[in-house]
């Protein structure tokens, strides 16, 4: 099973609300992404289904190593995306949001290129 955009996105938000809070559940990832939660609840079955999260009893949302792979990739992309973006003069509200599309569809290759001249510049 690969993971669609829209099950990236949700994989984002759980390492990044892991990251700060160490803790999360449907009801933060609700509030992060601004989605409702039957909608969050439903991805986060298709995501446990496809071995990228566990749940605990207590509802607590683990990335499994292959989800958090994936997060801590589409999360990489995000911020160098955003950065360059913001360095050749995008405000950093619309540079956000434009590397929050193309994080999804840029190819590794051309990320990898982009990330080894970010490196130089930033």
């Amino acid at each position: 099973m690969s993971v669609h955009e829209s099950g990236e996105m949700y994989l984002e938000a759980i390492y990044v609300l892991h990251e700060k809070t160490g803790f999360v559940r449907s009801i933060d990832v609700s509030e992060y992404l601004g989605y409702s939660k039957p909608s969050v609840s439903r991805a986060m079955g298709i995501l446990r289904t496809g071995d990228y999260i566990t749940v605990d009893t207590d509802g607590s949302i683990t990335l499994t190593e292959k989800g958090h792979e994936i997060a801590r990739k589409i999360y990489e992309r995000h911020t160098i995306l955003t950065k360059l973006l913001i360095h050749i003069g995008v405000t950093e509200e619309t540079a956000a949001a434009d590397a929050c599309k193309l994080e999804h569809s840029i190819s590794d290759e051309s990320f990898e290129a982009l990330k080894k001249f970010a490196a130089n510049i930033l």
